[in-house]
């Protein structure tokens, strides 16, 4: 890769490099969304510091957080991932609300560990070990490659 190619695009052909086999991708396309939203829920759990926040507070900074180092990477995927976060809260809030913090949490921790098991099983097909093996950052990686993924398919750049 020349010096002109941006972070991202390195972090994407890195990542893209441990995940070549279709039937992976596509585990990782339904696993990888299903770990963000389940962490995003698992936040939300945490009880909020205070009688001035609300649930969902450490759920909340960690968005920020993420959407902070997506935006540095890219404008148009950290407002996409921004999107994607804000529907994994919103979606958490209404669990919460509607079927209490119990229900969320082992919704999450099933889904969790379900979709943990799914990547590993990619990893078995593919025959790599999974990107976060060797940088952690790969954590935030996948589910921003995934987004990257849908922009190609619909024509959009990132």
């Amino acid at each position: 890769m020349d010096a002109g190619t941006r972070k991202i695009d390195r972090w994407f052909a890195s990542y893209s490099d441990d995940h070549r086999n279709d039937t992976n991708q596509w585990i990782h396309v339904v696993c990888v969304p299903a770990i963000a939203w389940s962490v995003v829920a698992l936040l939300w759990c945490i009880p909020a510091p205070g009688t001035l926040f609300r649930p969902g507070f450490w759920a909340g900074l960690a968005i920020v957080a993420a959407t902070l180092f997506y935006y540095r990477q890219s404008r148009r995927l950290g407002l996409g991932m921004l999107g994607m976060f804000l529907l994994m809260a919103l979606l958490s809030g209404y669990i919460f609300e509607t079927h209490g913090m119990r229900a969320l949490l082992w919704s999450a921790i099933s889904v969790f560990v379900i979709a943990w098991i799914g990547q590993f099983v990619g990893h078995k097909i593919e025959g790599r070990k999974p990107s976060f093996l060797t940088d952690l950052t790969y954590l935030l990686i996948g589910p921003a490659w995934v987004l990257s993924k849908l922009y190609r398919k619909m024509g959009l750049c990132y």
